[in-house]
């Protein structure tokens, strides 16, 4: 099993890589000379990040009973 720590740096590292592509994203919206398909692939792979983030997260909080 994967130990919180683990999680945490986990989640810090993709969130940096979905703060890149955040930044690379925005760069080739501006710049005007973009290749749609890219720009596709570039957004559904921040998507991933985000939920993947947000799994991540829910596992480092604690089940509660009903």
């Amino acid at each position: 099993m994967i130990n919180k720590e683990e999680i945490q740096r986990r989640i810090i590292e993709l969130d940096v890589e979905h703060r890149d592509l955040d930044a690379v994203i925005e760069m080739l919206t501006l710049d005007g000379h973009h290749d749609q398909l890219q720009l596709r692939r570039l957004k559904k792979r921040k998507l991933q990040l985000k939920d993947y983030i947000t799994l991540l997260k829910m596992q480092l909080v604690p089940d509660v009973p009903a």
